[in-house]
């Protein structure tokens, strides 16, 4: 997820000058209320986590998709029809067939028979039938639908994401450590194992403690991101840790993390979703009272 810098607060460049000035805590105040009102339309969104309703594993060859119990993938819900049509995920590829009868759409368009994803290419479309949704993903050697509902009721009764009061003592300085190797290991809550790549870690000191996280680049182009745990975990926080993502270092190593944009992964959210989860090196032995709290 992006953050949304303000230029009300840091506005001296580089980073060596961003904190020799006082920040703002109104301003601060005001910067993090836009932050959460942004996150909370991005996850209530047609492509946001809230509306998440189902997570079906598919099995080589074809796979019947329906209310019925006589399914290989059942999704029991009044709407849906018995059998709404199957997929067929071969070596290469996932192909959808909508049973006679059912309008299944792409963007539109009545679908009979389509190649929803490519193995090969990681590509694929969205496909719908009246509120629900579904795209395929791969998680290592899993291939499964995500399948959504923009209709489901938890997205009414997600009105804030509880968090802990803004603190400028949360916005700390750090110096960034290029990493000596390129990958590191990252486990999911399936137990499953990806190399990521690891441009390095961050140093930081809480309460005069001096701390370190390993970050991970996802492909944005300002930014860094990071798979932390700390002692609030479970209790006042998402047990399985939080997300945060720190702007790419200037040309002297120093940048800032922001604790008080401390967001929860998307697991927080729904169970149908697969998550991340912090190393023992990204786990902090203190607690980080800042950022959003646990949902549930």
């Amino acid at each position: 997820m992006k953050q949304f810098f303000s230029i009300l607060i840091f506005v001296s460049t580089p980073f060596s000058g961003l904190f020799a000035q006082q920040i703002s805590k109104k301003a601060l105040s005001l910067e993090i209320k836009s932050w959460d009102q942004e996150r909370l339309n991005a996850l209530k969104s047609a492509t946001g986590w809230v509306n998440l309703t189902g997570l079906f594993w598919l099995k080589p060859g074809e796979n019947k998709f329906g209310q019925g119990s006589d399914n290989d993938l059942v999704f029991d819900h009044p709407e849906f029809p018995a059998v709404l049509g199957k997929f067929i995920l071969n070596d290469h590829e996932v192909i959808w067939e909508t049973a006679v009868n059912h309008p299944v759409s792409d963007k539109g368009k009545p679908v009979n028979r389509v190649v929803q994803f490519s193995v090969d290419s990681m590509q694929g479309i969205s496909l719908a039938y009246k509120t629900f949704r579904w795209s395929i993903i791969k998680r290592e050697n899993l291939i499964g639908v995500r399948f959504r509902d923009l209709a489901n009721p938890a997205l009414d009764k997600l009105q804030e994401i509880p968090r802990y009061k803004v603190s400028t003592d949360w916005v700390i300085p750090a110096r960034f450590e290029p990493s000596m190797v390129p990958t590191i290991t990252t486990t999911n809550i399936l137990g499953q194992s990806y190399q990521q790549p690891h441009p390095g870690k961050i140093h930081f000191q809480v309460e005069g403690k001096s701390y370190s996280l390993d970050v991970v680049d996802e492909g944005e182009p300002d930014e860094f991101h990071i798979v932390f745990g700390d002692d609030t975990n479970g209790d006042e926080t998402y047990a399985s840790g939080r997300f945060i993502d720190i702007h790419k270092p200037d040309a002297s190593g120093m940048t800032y993390i922001n604790f008080n944009k401390a967001y929860n992964p998307p697991c927080a959210f729904s169970e149908f979703s697969t998550c991340p989860i912090p190393t023992k090196a990204n786990t902090l032995p203190i607690k980080i009272l800042a950022g959003e709290k646990k949902v549930h």
